[in-house]
């Protein structure tokens, strides 16, 4: 679907639940392939804070949640993780913590010095902030932000998000691009009241976006929660999502999401490259502190191993250091003796 051509609700339901899904995958491998390459990025991701001042019902973050041990790492522990996710072959550092956990100064330091040191782009996860905070990362060199819509039904979000908008979602994403980002989004399939012709209004709320990247997984209830006893959602119907998704926003990197990769353990990843996926975010947030990450439950860590098996396995490459050539020669980062370097196409479609 090209990007300026109108696309109907109808068109998106029908894809959605009454198109087989052998085809779906089929149709977003294609466009997969002559939009993006058979290249997968690897962006390296630092939990660096579970600080969180929101109360969102479904988020072991959630400010309310006293089961939970709080941290954030030094600008020293950041920068040595960040250094290991470089090392290994991360294209991208995605910087993820929970809303005003740090102050704004003391982030754009840490940015600056990525960008200054490791010479690779910076995305920030952090929640909606004040436009003067994303201007200062902005100026500190950050290029990307993540910042999902969670669900495009005004009325779900806002019980999902006690206080919150969507309107004000909308408008914190609208921002960032003014200020220059290139800008994600992202939706999870299988929310407590989420009404299935939703997830079309979805991918056509991140397609009228314009945003960069996209991600789509299922919901987990994390057990510290008010949803905590809920189902979750499933791989099925995440990866007909991924696909629809990938036709509707055939610009747009997509990643195999690491919920994915929990409800699915075995082939969650490499499924969500076949559905039309071109990103991997292995983890690299520090033993003694990933485990109090606790977005949702049983958390699947994939690392870097677990990364290249997903991306050999579905037949792409990627510029993954091996385990031996990371002891060798940290230096080898980025290339691969398995798999070559990204094709010309993909570097100039990077993006978030």
């Amino acid at each position: 679907m090209d990007k300026d051509a109108s696309v109907r609700r109808e068109d998106i339901l029908k894809l959605l639940f009454a198109t087989p899904y052998a085809e779906l995958r089929r149709r977003a491998a294609r466009i997969t392939a002559r939009e993006k390459g058979s290249h997968v990025f690897v962006r390296g991701l630092v939990e660096f804070s579970n600080v969180c001042r929101r109360n969102c019902r479904y988020c072991g973050l959630r400010a309310a949640n006293r089961q939970l041990v709080r941290y954030t790492l030094s600008k020293d522990e950041i920068m040595e993780t960040a250094t290991e996710a470089v090392t290994a072959g991360a294209d991208t550092l995605v910087l993820q913590a929970g809303e005003y956990a740090v102050p704004p100064q003391w982030l754009a330091g840490v940015v600056d010095a990525i960008r200054r040191d490791l010479r690779v782009p910076v995305t920030l996860s952090v929640g909606e902030q004040p436009r003067t905070a994303c201007a200062l990362w902005k100026e500190a060199g950050a290029a990307r932000f993540l910042l999902k819509h969670e669900t495009a039904d005004p009325r779900l979000y806002a019980r999902l998000h006690p206080g919150h908008t969507l309107a004000e979602r909308l408008a914190s994403l609208r921002m960032l691009r003014e200020l220059g980002y290139e800008t994600g989004s992202g939706f999870m399939v299988g929310l407590p009241g989420q009404k299935p012709e939703s997830l079309a209004d979805d991918i056509l709320l991140a397609r009228k976006l314009r945003v960069s990247m996209c991600g789509v997984g299922p919901f987990i209830p994390q057990a510290d929660t008010p949803l905590g006893t809920r189902p979750g959602g499933t791989a099925a119907l995440t990866l007909r999502v991924m696909a629809v998704l990938r036709i509707a926003l055939p610009w747009a990197n997509i990643p195999a999401t690491t919920a994915l990769a929990t409800v699915d353990a075995v082939a969650g990843q490499k499924e969500g490259l076949l559905a039309g996926g071109n990103v991997l975010m292995p983890g690299f947030t520090p033993p003694g502190y990933r485990e109090h990450y606790r977005i949702y439950d049983n958390k699947n860590r994939v690392d870097t191993a677990a990364a290249r098996m997903a991306v050999e396995a579905a037949g792409r490459t990627h510029t993954l250091a091996s385990p031996l050539e990371s002891e060798k020669n940290p230096a080898a980062a980025g290339r691969s003796m398995n798999c070559s370097s990204p094709p010309v196409r993909a570097r100039l479609t990077d993006g978030v």
